[in-house]
C-alpha cells in the first residue's frame, strides 16, 4: 500500500498558469490523490478476490446476513466473517487468540463432570477472542470465584473455621452495603494455609493465613471493610483482621491463577468444552462453556507470538450544525457515517463504506449507501457494525465525540434499537464520564462508551498519552506522523454542503472517508495496536485495561504472578500521600560553548540494574533493628546511601530483581530474534515486544515511589535514587583520576555535566574519533568498579557542545560514524519544548543550526536581529505567534490567572459548543492593551484577532517569548552582557509598526478621518489625496493598484496551494485547518485585499486618462 500511494503536494509554492489553459482543465477533471488511492484499493481488492476464488477459499454465507437484519442489496460478501467449519468438541479443540476478559453474573449452566454450585446465579469470566481462520470467539468460563487472604489470628486453628465462616456469613448479610439479597451464603469457604507477606523481610518463613472464597466479586468489599472491623471468633474475642490481595481485581485474579495473560492464546482441550448451539448470549460465531481449570494458556512464544487475523474498523461521522453553534444531538442531525475496514496483516482496507443522508454521486472505491431519513441511516450502521463485527473500533476522538453523539442522537430520535454497538445480545451500550490524573499529563476529563467485546482504540487518547505534540488535531499529527494534510472543514460549511447536491455531498463523503482513514493509517504507522499487544502480554492484563487504566496494575499483575510461586501475598495498603525524597543527581555543569568532542556515556537501564545488584525489593527490606533481632552479618545485608537496609540475594532474592531479571532477558531474546527476522509482519511484533519489556522494566522503580499506589515503598525508592547519585559522583571521580596528563594521556579528562543515568566528558582530544575510543574504554572500566549487572555504556559524542545550565544542552550528535554527525540534537531548549510559539522554536532552531552546523557566530546573530526587527514591524504571519497550552483543569483550581484559561472561558461565552473543554490545548496570542494589563487578559483566539484586525502586543512576544531563549543561547558565546545590547538593543529594535484596532476601547466612539495617500495629511473630504499632491494622483493611484495586484498574486497561490492539497482545482476552498500556516496566511491576505480594494474606491471610477 504505501509503496503504491502517491506522494502528496511538496511545500513548494505550484507556478501561476494562465487561467482556462489545457493544464486547469486536465488538473480539474482528475480525481484527488485520496480518490485515486480509494479506487487503488478497489483494483488490489478485486486482484484479491479473484485470487481467493481461484483458490476455491471459504466463502461467507449470505444467509448469515439475513439473520442479522442487513438488506442482502446492501451486503457485499467481503464484508462478513468466514464460515466456521464444523466443529466437534468431543474430538477437536478450540484454539484462538483472546482480545478482552471481563465478567458477568449469570445462570449456572452444567458441565460434564462439575457439581452444582450452591448459587443460582454465580460470577462468569468471559473471553473473546479470534481464531487463526477470523472467526469470532465467546469463552464463558465457569467455576472460578473471588477470594482474599487475612492473617489468622493468634490461637486460630482448623476447629475454629466452621463457626468463623457462619459469623462472617451473617455479618455479611446484615451488612446493607452488600448490595441486593443474597439467594445463598455469601462466604463459600474458608481455608488455614501457609503464606508470608511480602513486604518485608522477618525471618520465620511462612505463616497461618485464612483464604476467604465468596460467591460474588462485590461482595470482597463488604467483607473486607467487615474484618478490618472486627468478627467474633469464639474463644479469640472479636480481632480485627488485615486483608491481604482483597483490591485485585476479578479479572486480574483470575489471569494470575490460570497464568493467562493479556492477548495471549488459549487453548480448549478436545473433551472439555461444550459448543453453545442454542441460547447464545452473545453474537460470535462460536460459543463455548468451560471450567477454568481446563483451559489451556499458551505463553505468547515462539508461534503463539502470532496474531490473529484481527478485524479492525475506523469510522468518522458528519453532522449538519447551525452557524456559529457546535453541532448538539437533541437538534443537529447526524448526515454521514463513513466506516473502513482491515483485516490485521494486509496491506489495503477490504471494506470502505459511506453511509448518506440524502443522495450522494458514486464514488470509487467505495460503497455509497443513501437513506432519506436519518433514523433509517442511524439503524443501518448499527446493523452494520453486527454485520462486520469488528474487533477493534479506532478513529479520532469517537470516545469523546462520534460515538456519544451517535448514541444521544439515536435516543433523541427513539431509535431503541441503535445502542447495541457490543457482542453480548441485548446488552445496550451505555456513555459514563471518565477522568483521568497524573502527575505527567495533568487531569483530563472524557466519556467512555461501554461495547462489550470489542476493543475501543480512538487514537486522539492514544497519542495524548504517549506523545507530546503542540497540537493534537488530526491534521496536525497526520501531517507530523505521515506526511500528509487533509481539508479541516468548519461545522457550519458542512450543512451548507449537505443542503447541496449530489455531487457536494460526494465531496462530503470523500472528506469523511479520509477522516477515517488517516487513523487507520496512524494505527498501523505508530504500531499502536500491535505495540498495545505486546505490552498486554508482557504485564499480563487484558488489552483495554492499557487504554482506561493507568501504570500501577501492570506491575501488581507481575507482582501477584511472582508472589503466588513463591507463596508471597501483597498486604492491602492504605496510601497516604506521604513524605517526598531526594531525586536523582545532576551533577553542576560548566556551561560554555565547547569546540571539542564531547564524549556521553550512558548507564543502561540504570534503576532496574541497581534494583537487581542490590537486591532492593519489598521481601528484603530489613525494618529499622531487625538485623540486630534477627542475628544477620554485616555480610548477609547492605546499608544503602539512605540508610536503609535490605537482606543478600544469599539470604533472599528479592521479587522485584527476578522481574526485572525475567523482563530484561526476554527483552535482550526479543531483540536478537528481531536481528535474526525477516517477515514484515513478525518484525512488528517482535519490535513492540521489547519496547513493551523496556517500558514495563523501567515501570517498576515509578510503583514503589508513587506514594499514592497499591504498594509504595519509599525505602526502595530512595536507596534506588541514592545509589544513582553516588555511583554518578563515583562516575566522575574515576574518569577524572584516571584519564589524566600524570597516566600518560594526551591531556586532563573533565567531567563538565552529568545527569541522572549519563556523563559527558571532555578527554582534551580534537577528533571525534579519538574520543569515541576513550569514551569505550573509559566506560569498561568505570563498569568494572560496579557490580553486576549494572553497566556503563557509551553512546555518542557532541561536536560542538553548547551547555547552557542543567537539563538544557545542544549539539551535533555522532554515535556510530565519526566522520558524519546523525542530527543536531536540543535538550530542554524551546527548539522542542511545545510551551512557547513557533516563532521561537524556528528561531532557536536555526540560530543553533548557524552556531553548530555552519559554524558561522556572525550569521547567527544577524539571523536572530533580523527576526527580531520583522516582529517589531508587524511583519511575522500569526501562524508564528500562536501558543497552545494545555486545559488541564478547572478556572477555579488554578492559583493563579493563566491566559489560556481565562480565553477559554470567553470563548464559553461566545459559543458553549465549540469552546476547549479539560484535556484540549487552546492556541492563542496576546494582543496589545492598555499599559499595565495582565497578560492573561490579553489573549486571544488567532481568528478572531483576523476578523477583528486587532494589533499584536509585539513587544511582549520579544521580551517574554524571545529574550530569555535567545539570550541562553548567545550568552555562552557573546558573553552576559554584550548578548543582551547586541540582540534585544540596537537599530534593529527601533523601527516598529503598531497596527489600529478596529473594534473597543475608545474606537467604538470616534470617527475616524480621511488621510491623504500621499503625504497622509488629514482630509476634509472622502477623496485619495489633497490639492498638494493631485498632480501626483495617477502615479499613486498606479502604484496602489500595483500593490492590489501583488496581494491578489499572492491570495491566488495561497487559494491554488489549498486547492492542491484537498485534491480538486475546480471547487471553493472550504478548509478551516487552524494547524496549517496557509490558513491563517490566507485569512490575513484576503482582509488586506478587502483593504486595499476599499482604498482603491477612493480615486473613484478611473478616467480616460487612466487607461
Amino acid at each position: 500500500m504505501h509503496e503504491k500511494r502517491r506522494p502528496g503536494p511538496g511545500p513548494g509554492v505550484p507556478p501561476k498558469r494562465a487561467r482556462g489553459g489545457p493544464w486547469e482543465e486536465e488538473e480539474a477533471l482528475r480525481p484527488s490523490q485520496f480518490e485515486e488511492e480509494l479506487a487503488l484499493m478497489e483494483e488490489i481488492e478485486a486482484e484479491r478476490r479473484l485470487q481467493e476464488q481461484e483458490e476455491e477459499e471459504l466463502q461467507p454465507d449470505l444467509e448469515q446476513a439475513a439473520d442479522r437484519q442487513f438488506s442482502l442489496e446492501a451486503v457485499d460478501s467481503r464484508w462478513l466473517r468466514p464460515t466456521p467449519r464444523p466443529l466437534d468438541p468431543n474430538t477437536e479443540p478450540l484454539i484462538f487468540q483472546q482480545l478482552e476478559i471481563d465478567h458477568y453474573v449469570g445462570p449456572v449452566r452444567p458441565l460434564p463432570g462439575v457439581p452444582s454450585p450452591p448459587h443460582s446465579s454465580v460470577p462468569v469470566l468471559r473471553a473473546f477472542g479470534v481464531t487463526d481462520e477470523g472467526v469470532s470467539v465467546c469463552c464463558h468460563i465457569h467455576g472460578f470465584a473471588p477470594y482474599f487472604y487475612t492473617p489468622a489470628p493468634p490461637g486460630f486453628g482448623p476447629e475454629h473455621l466452621d463457626d468463623f465462616q457462619r459469623e462472617l456469613n451473617g455479618a455479611i448479610s446484615r451488612d446493607q452495603r452488600a448490595g441486593k439479597e443474597l439467594k445463598g451464603p455469601a462466604v463459600l469457604a474458608v481455608e488455614l494455609c501457609s503464606r508470608e507477606s511480602m513486604f518485608g523481610y522477618h525471618g520465620h518463613g511462612p505463616s497461618p493465613f485464612l483464604r476467604i472464597t465468596l460467591a460474588l466479586p462485590r461482595l470482597v468489599a463488604p467483607a473486607r471493610r467487615l474484618l478490618e472491623q472486627g468478627v467474633r471468633v469464639a474463644g479469640l474475642g472479636t480481632p480485627s483482621f488485615a486483608p491481604y490481595e482483597a483490591n485485585v481485581d476479578f479479572e486480574i485474579r483470575f489471569m494470575v491463577d490460570a497464568d493467562i495473560v493479556g492477548c495471549n492464546w488459549l487453548e480448549l482441550p478436545a473433551g472439555t468444552y461444550v459448543l453453545r448451539t442454542e441460547g447464545k448470549a452473545t453474537h460470535c460465531q462460536l460459543e463455548a462453556d468451560v471450567l477454568w481449570s481446563k483451559v489451556v494458556s499458551h505463553p505468547p512464544e515462539g508461534e503463539w507470538q502470532r496474531i490473529a487475523p484481527l478485524r479492525v474498523l475506523s469510522f468518522d461521522i458528519e453532522c449538519a450544525g447551525r452557524k456559529g453553534i457546535f453541532p448538539e444531538p437533541e437538534r443537529d442531525p447526524v448526515i454521514q457515517i463513513c466506516s473502513l475496514g482491515l483485516r490485521w496483516g494486509e496491506s489495503e482496507p477490504f471494506l470502505r463504506l459511506a453511509l448518506t443522508l440524502r443522495p450522494c454521486a458514486p464514488i470509487l472505491g467505495a460503497k455509497v449507501q443513501s437513506y432519506e431519513r436519518e433514523e433509517e441511516l442511524l439503524q443501518a450502521w448499527s446493523t452494520f457494525i453486527c454485520t462486520m463485527d469488528p474487533d477493534v473500533i479506532t478513529g479520532y476522538n469517537i470516545q469523546n465525540f462520534d460515538l456519544p453523539y451517535l448514541i444521544s442522537r439515536a435516543q433523541h430520535l427513539k431509535v431503541d434499537t441503535f445502542p447495541f454497538l457490543g457482542r453480548v445480545a441485548g446488552l445496550r451500550s451505555t456513555i459514563r464520564d471518565s477522568s483521568f490524573q497524573s502527575k505527567q499529563t495533568g487531569r483530563r476529563d472524557s466519556k467512555v462508551v461501554s461495547m462489550v467485546g470489542r476493543v475501543p482504540m480512538d487514537m486522539l487518547q492514544v497519542l495524548l498519552r504517549e506523545y507530546k505534540l503542540r497540537s493534537y488535531t488530526l491534521n496536525a499529527v497526520s501531517f507530523h506522523f505521515l506526511g500528509e494534510q487533509k481539508e479541516d472543514v468548519q461545522h457550519s460549511i458542512i450543512t451548507d454542503l449537505q443542503n447541496g447536491n449530489d455531487q457536494t455531498r460526494r465531496r462530503l463523503a470523500v472528506y469523511c472517508l479520509k477522516d477515517a482513514f488517516l487513523p487507520l493509517r496512524l494505527l498501523e504507522r505508530l504500531m499502536v495496536l500491535v505495540n498495545a499487544m505486546e505490552m498486554a502480554r508482557v504485564t499480563g492484563v487484558p488489552l483495554g485495561y492499557l487504554l482506561t487504566r493507568g501504570q500501577q496494575v501492570k506491575v501488581v499483575s507481575q507482582l501477584l504472578r511472582q508472589a503466588m510461586r513463591e507463596g508471597l501475598l501483597m498486604p492491602v495498603v492504605k496510601t497516604e500521600g506521604g513524605e517526598d525524597y531526594t531525586g536523582a543527581t545532576v551533577i553542576e555543569p560548566l556551561k560554555g560553548y565547547y569546540d571539542v568532542p564531547i564524549a556521553t556515556l550512558d548507564f543502561s537501564s540504570l534503576y532496574p540494574s541497581i534494583m537487581m545488584a542490590h537486591n532492593l525489593c519489598y521481601t528484603t527490606l530489613l525494618r529499622p533493628g531487625a538485623a540486630q533481632k534477627l542475628g544477620l552479618t554485616g555480610d548477609q545485608f547492605i546499608k544503602t546511601p539512605t540508610g536503609d537496609e535490605f537482606v543478600k540475594t544469599s539470604v533472599r532474592k528479592g521479587l522485584l530483581p527476578q522481574i526485572l531479571e525475567n523482563l530484561l532477558s526476554a527483552r535482550k531474546r526479543a531483540k536478537a530474534e528481531l536481528a535474526k527476522e525477516t517477515d514484515p509482519l513478525r518484525r512488528q511484533v517482535l519490535d513492540g515486544r521489547q519496547l513493551a519489556l523496556k517500558v514495563s522494566a523501567n515501570s517498576v522503580y515509578g510503583f514503589t515511589g508513587a506514594q499514592v499506589g497499591k504498594l509504595p515503598c519509599l525505602e526502595i525508592s530512595q536507596s534506588v535514587t541514592g545509589f544513582g547519585r553516588q555511583m554518578i559522583e563515583k562516575t566522575k571521580q574515576l574518569v577524572e583520576s584516571k584519564y589524566t596528563l600524570e597516566n600518560g594521556y594526551s591531556a586532563t579528562a573533565k567531567v563538565v555535566y552529568g545527569d541522572t543515568d549519563s556523563v559527558m566528558c571532555r578527554f582534551g582530544v580534537s577528533s571525534v574519533a579519538e574520543a569515541m575510543a576513550l569514551g569505550r574504554e573509559a566506560a569498561d572500566w568505570v563498569s568494572s568498579h560496579f557490580p553486576h549487572p549494572i553497566r556503563l555504556e557509551f553512546e555518542k559524542v557532541y561536536f560542538p557542545y553548547l551547555l547552557i545550565s542543567k537539563k538544557r544542552y545542544a549539539g551535533l550528535l555522532f554515535s556510530s560514524r565519526p566522520d558524519t554527525h546523525d542530527r543536531m540534537d536540543c535538550k530542554g531548549l524551546e527548539a522542542v519544548r511545545r510551551d512557547n510559539c513557533p516563532l521561537v522554536a524556528n528561531l532557536v532552531t536555526a540560530s543553533l543550526r548557524r552556531l553548530l552546523i555552519d559554524r558561522d557566530p556572525q550569521g547567527a546573530v544577524a539571523h536572530a536581529q533580523d527576526v527580531i526587527s520583522d516582529l517589531l514591524c508587524n511583519r511575522i504571519d500569526i501562524s508564528q505567534l500562536v501558543i497552545t497550552k494545555e486545559l488541564t483543569r478547572a478556572a477555579a483550581d488554578y492559583a493563579g490567572k493563566q491566559a489560556h484559561v481565562e480565553l477559554a472561558e470567553r470563548m464559553r461565552k461566545r459559543d458553549p459548543g465549540s469552546a476547549p473543554s479539560l484535556g484540549d490545548r487552546v492556541p492563542y496570542v496576546i494582543i496589545s492593551a492598555a499599559k499595565g494589563v495582565a497578560a492573561y487578559m490579553k489573549s486571544e483566539d488567532p481568528l478572531f484577532v483576523l476578523e477583528h484586525s486587532l494589533p499584536i502586543d509585539t513587544q511582549y512576544y520579544l521580551e517574554q517569548q524571545l529574550a530569555k531563549p535567545l539570550l541562553r543561547i548567545f550568552e555562552p558565546i557573546l558573553g552576559e552582557g554584550r548578548a543582551e545590547a547586541v540582540l534585544l538593543r540596537g537599530d534593529h529594535t527601533r523601527c516598529k509598526t503598531v497596527l489600529t484596532s478596529k473594534v473597543g476601547g475608545l474606537l467604538a466612539f470616534t470617527k475616524r478621518q480621511s488621510c491623504c495617500i500621499g503625504c497622509r495629511t488629514v482630509l476634509s473630504h472622502q477623496g485619495a489625496v489633497c490639492k498638494f499632491c493631485k498632480p501626483r494622483e495617477s502615479e499613486l493611484y498606479q502604484k496602489e493598484v500595483s500593490h492590489l495586484n501583488a496581494l491578489e498574486e499572492r491570495f491566488s497561490r495561497l487559494w491554488t496551494q489549498c486547492q492542491r492539497c484537498q485534491g480538486s482545482l475546480h471547487e471553493d476552498v472550504i478548509c478551516t485547518s487552524r494547524d496549517c500556516p496557509i490558513f491563517y496566511m490566507r485569512k490575513k491576505v484576503r482582509k488586506d485585499l478587502e483593504d486595499q480594494e476599499q482604498l482603491l474606491r477612493r480615486f473613484g471610477p478611473p478616467g480616460p486618462e487612466v487607461w
